[in-house]
């Protein structure tokens, strides 16, 4: 691979590394740790360590996640395949019941280092696939708002799926310019993280394709996009609010210049000091940025640079289109709901009766004021959250289900959110029972002689963890899981 590498490029590099750089030419002979990162939502990463037969390390910089080697001395696989650890752990059912994620490790770093705390209004700016989102996420515990926004309405599909099987129920995804949203929602977020497109360096190890990428469009190309999604952020940002800003390219035009002047046009931000951990770098002349390179790491290479707007900056929050209410409670004007809704006279959307009696059998604080009736369908969104005129949502709140023919069929979603002590009717199989693979792959159930008879809606679990619904009729159980998602 090393002999792939752009003449320019190792130039560079020879500049930046000095005396490291033959350490980090040698990286390339190396294959590359892929990690595992817990849902600390769902699950305990004591537990996960000894969950698999994968040799698993802490990864330094998080406490809930692990680097592994994916190629493992292992027997092949029953389909004649190598033994592929990664492979293995994107079928093992605890994934499907979303309590990790597959990522790669340093990459775990941004959503590490930007503080939030639930109740918090969080943005993912450039948020496909959702890696970092679903850690954001999991952080805000079920409380505040997660917005996850893509300007690639297709990559933005991955992001929504993954948010889902995460189990987050409140967040939002859009597919809009930084620009449009900053213009609708000037100051209303706590934190903001910006992973932002670039060259791409980082990754040559990695993903070899991204080098052709660089000869066509390197740090000249993007340098000027993300000083234009900074620029947003910052209108974003409420006083007192924080920004992540990273990526994975060592280009200090990328990196510390594009920081050293965000922080010279915008004299309300401040750069906040990054902790340092084993084998990580410090910026090169901008102290207070963090520097990940392979050869120093078990992941690839990353830059994270961490500001924080000044408490006494100018307060934009309640002005014309921002959705919900300022911090201060203050109502904001220019909002609406992006459909109909039926309300009662309390103000609170009234539930087709079917609905009501459904979400009866969850053990879910539901506040009745957050949902939102669209056509069939039936939402909860998140608190404080009204969607903004013109933005092109793909998920506004939790998919709670829909109306089908008089009928009530619950999300996939909303599964995804429950476990068995908060549904009512649940069925838990353990994760070697057969009948939990069969049920990932969309057959038909059956229950045991000795096990009771069910009917109507059941929510079925892996050890605990929801996976999906299902019907009953007596011991058979039709099979509701959704077929995108299926085991292939």
């Amino acid at each position: 691979m090393r002999q792939e590498l752009p003449e320019r490029f190792l130039e560079q590099m020879r500049e930046l590394l000095g005396g490291e750089y033959d350490a980090y030419l040698a990286s390339f002979d190396v294959s590359p740790a892929a990690g595992l990162r817990v849902n600390t939502a769902k699950w305990d990463p004591a537990e996960a360590e000894n969950a698999f037969d994968i040799r698993l390390r802490p990864v330094p910089w998080t406490d809930n996640g692990f680097c592994y080697d994916r190629m493992q001395e292992k027997a092949p696989a029953e389909d004649g395949r190598p033994w592929d650890g990664h492979r293995r752990l994107s079928k093992d059912p605890y994934y499907y019941a979303g309590l990790y994620y597959l990522q790669e490790p340093s990459a775990m770093a941004p959503a590490r280092f930007l503080p939030v705390k639930p109740g918090d209004r969080v943005l993912d700016l450039c948020a496909a696939p959702g890696g970092k989102s679903t850690e954001l996420g999991a952080r805000l515990r079920g409380e505040g708002l997660l917005w996850a926004n893509d300007i690639s309405s297709s990559r933005a599909k991955a992001l929504l799926r993954n948010l889902e099987l995460f189990g987050i129920p409140n967040f939002c995804v859009s597919s809009e310019t930084p620009e449009k949203l900053a213009g609708m929602y000037p100051g209303y977020f706590d934190s903001i993280l910006v992973d932002a497109p670039c060259s791409g360096e980082g990754m040559f190890r990695r993903e070899p394709g991204m080098v052709k990428d660089w000869l066509e469009r390197g740090p000249e190309y993007y340098a000027p996009v993300q000083q234009e999604i900074l620029r947003q952020a910052v209108r974003l940002l409420r006083p007192g609010g924080y920004l992540m800003y990273s990526t994975c390219t060592f280009s200090r035009t990328e990196d510390e210049e594009n920081v050293r002047r965000l922080l010279m046009d915008h004299p309300e931000m401040e750069l906040v000091p990054l902790e340092m951990f084993a084998g990580a770098g410090g910026g090169i002349g901008l102290s207070g940025c963090l520097r990940l390179y392979p050869h120093k790491v078990d992941g690839e290479g990353h830059f994270l640079a961490l500001l924080r707007k000044r408490q006494d900056a100018e307060d934009l929050r309640v002005c014309e289109g921002i959705p919900g209410q300022g911090r201060d409670g203050t109502a904001v004007r220019g909002v609406r709901r992006q459909a109909p809704v039926q309300e009662n006279t309390a103000g609170t959307p009234k539930l087709p009766p079917e609905v009501t009696a459904f979400l009866a059998k969850c053990r879910f604080p539901w506040d009745p004021r957050r949902f939102l009736v669209s056509g069939e369908a039936v939402y909860y969104l998140p608190e404080d959250f009204m969607p903004g005129r013109g933005v092109r949502y793909l998920r506004t709140g939790l998919l709670v289900g829909s109306m089908k023919k008089g009928r009530f069929e619950p999300s996939q979603a909303l599964a995804m959110v429950l476990d068995k002590d908060s549904f009512a009717a649940s069925i838990s199989f353990s994760r070697s029972d057969g009948r939990t693979l069969r049920y990932l792959k969309g057959e038909t159930v059956f229950l045991e002689e000795d096990e009771p008879e069910r009917q109507g809606w059941q929510l079925v679990c892996v050890d605990g963890h929801g996976l999906g619904f299902a019907k009953a009729s007596g011991r058979t159980l039709k099979n509701k899981y959704c077929p995108g998602w299926r085991i292939r």
